[in-house]
């Protein structure tokens, strides 16, 4: 069976490219960032091309905003408006892994957030967490959204050395059947 995700994260910066790079080689699985904020000189999508190095499809973004800011913010310095109807998965006959912009609530105009457009799409999510001071408020933060939304979440990833403490009251809150994943710390 095909398998779908939307990875995202628990903030920026805490390292969803690199961990969709590592789902897209582990899976054979074709790559879409739908929304790229800024640096458009070395996109996300491009990230993932240099890692992977295997023959994969990178589907072009959506939305390819200049201002490194939220996409809301940068759809406005762009004078582009961002609606949810503006996304339909790509189609790919492989695996696809599907990366988001920062966190849950990152919004893409004044009403939607990335939440909605994870529930617009229908796919289950790849959570991604650093350790850092509050990273167990985001972790379960962003979990108990995923469950009121009634999302999906497939797999929680622990990127980078956790304290067993931290580690163990993240899993505690997780739901039983969410698959968990611990790498060394990739960043991006």
């Amino acid at each position: 069976m095909k398998k779908q995700v939307f990875v995202s994260g628990i903030g920026t910066g805490i390292g969803k490219t690199f961990c969709s790079a590592l789902l897209v080689k582990l899976w054979q699985a074709d790559y879409w960032k739908p929304i790229q904020s800024g640096d458009l000189d070395m996109t996300d999508s491009m990230t993932v091309r240099e890692l992977v190095e295997d023959e994969v499809t990178i589907f072009p973004e959506r939305y390819r905003l200049n201002t490194a800011a939220s996409p809301h913010e940068s759809a406005r310095i762009d004078g582009v408006e961002i609606k949810l109807n503006d996304f339909q998965l790509p189609y790919s006959p492989n695996n696809l892994v599907v990366e988001g912009v920062g966190g849950l609530y990152v919004p893409i105009n004044e009403d939607k957030f990335i939440i909605d457009l994870i529930k617009h799409l229908n796919l289950p999510v790849v959570l991604v967490v650093k350790d850092y001071l509050g990273c167990i408020n985001h972790s379960i933060l962003s979990i108990k959204a995923l469950e009121s939304n009634n999302i999906v979440l497939d797999t929680v990833v622990f990127n980078g050395p956790f304290s067993s403490a931290t580690e163990r009251v993240i899993r505690r809150h997780l739901p039983e059947e969410v698959a968990c994943l611990n790498i060394p710390w990739l960043h991006k």
